[in-house]
């Protein structure tokens, strides 16, 4: 049975049974900052399960895209993703636990309206009590009651589902299949462990039985109504209705791996930048950008997998971009936004590739050369090549597993946690000036800051004073007071006399002086900073006296301009009244 199919049927089931389509909410949860992406179909209808009327009624049922990282290690087996597609339905005060489970079997095994499963070789499990949580005996006898015999259903504590530490949760109740080619019989309890463990049956639905609320992961008492939420991955059930080994053999990523070459497919690696792309193909369409921090560090972390994975299979530019493509048309049936967003997602993606592939390969002849002087990999370089060419921990990780050297990981921590603590407390200090860290680009970026200052108070005028900025390896941000939206001829102008300065290689250098003295030079400084009597001031100029910019500044700042490339404006926008807001990057 094709996904396609499989995904209608699923709608038509619950349709008939007065369900009503949902469109699929957004991978971004929309006034939810608590969480970085929709980690299940229900997430969008919390606000529904603690007693809110839904418009279109109190039987839903949908498909929704998910993104979960936390297995994200084991991607690549027979089962785990980190993007997926979660089929549901729900019942918002209406049928409970009889109707819901009842209907999940019917679906799976019904040989007219169902996908018409082998009933022999379904397993489930039901909540076994905790924490003053009764043990879900009912549940239990309705599996009974529809010919699921004692052996094939099992009590387990972990069978207990929440969003999180807030909010509605419940007993949960989950449905398996035995993949096995003759059938596994006479299962003890940690048989069963050990088969679900050993991927030999696969969890294929969840019904959800929400009826209590939490509070900072304490139950505070039970919800208005009783709630029902199931899901099915839709991947994991065209395995199975496919007759597959791994949701990477279904028809849903069999476009992307006729791509590759026998060897290439072959590997492991291909399984991963399978799964990972499709994530970010969906996170970029969602207006996710790689960055170092919340959803954009996922999508980076993702990407630079994907960029290590394109090296390590020999897989070029041009065959790239037609495993993009082959992505996007294959999901755009059910996505159409990202046909629209094609154009986005290629060029984040080549701008990253573009910006990893130079660290990378440094970084790489740092790892190479350290191993082979002393056959291992300390935590100093580790931590190097973390800080310095951009390496994810678990890039670091993987690569150390190839070569088979052990790494001391929690050594590499302490270092991690020792430069956070300095970069706070430096961050009040060294970096006022706006850097988020002392990376080369950072530098570069913080040098690009002062001749935009300088830029914008010659095009706009002297009241176009800064008002605030951050910097970051990746880009610069700048506040300045201005009444008005910037005209692209200004824009261009800002641009042009920037890039100018940097052609002009000018050097920059720092004096320490009175501030007195720095004023009358015509020193800028921020309004809203206190400053002692002597003060350092950077300027960017052969002399103090005829410098293009100086200002009040701790650094540090780049040699000469001519180091920074090409400036860039990327965005010009308003974050309060008469502030504007500058994005660039240097190219």
């Amino acid at each position: 049975m094709k996904t396609e199919e499989i995904r209608k049927k699923f709608l038509s089931f619950f349709q008939k049974r007065g369900h009503k389509i949902l469109p699929p909410g957004p991978l971004v949860p929309e006034g939810d900052s608590s969480v970085l992406f929709n980690t299940a179909g229900m997430q969008p209808l919390i606000p529904y399960f603690l007693g809110r009327e839904h418009p279109l009624g109190k039987r839903l049922v949908n498909f929704q895209p998910c993104v979960r990282t936390v297995d994200i290690d084991e991607v690549g087996d027979a089962t785990h993703l980190t993007f997926f597609e979660m089929m549901g339905n729900w019942s918002l005060g209406d049928y409970f636990k009889e109707e819901a489970i009842k209907w999940s079997y019917e679906l799976l095994t019904s040989q007219e309206e169902g996908f018409g499963l082998d009933p022999e070789r379904i397993y489930v499990t039901v909540f076994a009590g905790k924490d003053n949580i009764p043990k879900d005996i009912q549940a239990a006898e309705i599996w009974k009651s529809l010919g699921v015999p004692d052996q094939r259903i099992f009590y387990l504590e972990e069978n207990w589902w929440s969003p999180g530490d807030n909010g509605p949760c419940g007993p949960d109740s989950e449905m398996f299949y035995d993949l096995t080619p003759d059938g596994l019989s006479n299962l003890s309890h940690q048989d069963f462990i050990k088969a679900d463990q050993e991927q030999k049956i696969v969890e294929i639905w969840n019904d959800v039985f929400m009826e209590y609320e939490q509070k900072n992961g304490q139950i505070v008492g039970q919800l208005k109504n009783k709630n029902i939420d199931t899901g099915a991955g839709l991947e994991r059930l065209a395995t199975v209705l496919q007759g597959k080994k791994t949701v990477f053999d279904t028809d849903i990523f069999s476009n992307f791996f006729n791509l590759l070459s026998s060897d290439q497919k072959n590997k492991k690696e291909s399984k991963i930048l399978a799964d990972h792309l499709r994530a970010v193909i969906f996170l970029i369409s969602a207006g996710v950008l790689p960055s170092n921090i919340d959803r954009g560090y996922v999508l980076r972390r993702l990407l630079r997998r994907s960029i290590r994975i394109f090296s390590l299979l020999n897989i070029h530019l041009k065959e790239q971009e037609k495993i993009i493509d082959v992505l996007i048309n294959d999901a755009g049936k059910f996505y159409p936004e990202l046909f629209s967003n094609r154009k986005l997602i290629l060029e984040t993606i080549t701008n990253e590739k573009d910006k990893f592939s130079k660290t990378l390969n440094k970084g790489l002849k740092e790892l190479e050369r350290e191993i082979s002087k002393y056959n291992k990999l300390s935590a100093e370089v580790i931590f190097k090549l973390i800080t310095t060419y951009g390496f994810p921990l678990e890039l670091v990780i993987e690569e150390a597993e190839r070569r088979d050297i052990k790494i001391d990981l929690r050594e590499v921590n302490n270092l991690i946690t020792k430069h956070k603590e300095i970069s706070k407390i430096g961050s009040e200090k060294k970096f006022k000036s706006g850097l988020a860290d002392s990376s080369d680009m950072s530098v570069k970026y913080h040098t690009a800051t002062h001749l935009l200052h300088q830029a914008l108070r010659e095009v706009l005028g002297p009241q176009a004073i800064q008002k605030g900025s951050n910097i970051t390896s990746e880009r610069l941000r700048f506040d300045f007071a201005f009444g008005r939206k910037l005209t692209d001829n200004e824009k261009e102008e800002i641009e042009r006399r920037v890039n100018e300065k940097i052609k002009d290689n000018l050097p920059i250098n720092s004096i320490n002086i009175s501030k007195k003295e720095a004023e009358a030079m015509g020193a800028l400084g921020l309004f809203d900073s206190k400053y002692g009597d002597m003060v350092s001031v950077y300027y960017i100029g052969s002399d103090l006296s005829s410098a293009y910019s100086k200002e009040f500044c701790a650094g540090p700042h780049a040699i000469k301009t001519g180091e920074l490339g090409r400036f860039k404006i990327k965005k010009e926008e308003a974050v309060a009244s008469g502030i504007r807001r500058i994005k660039a990057v240097l190219e």
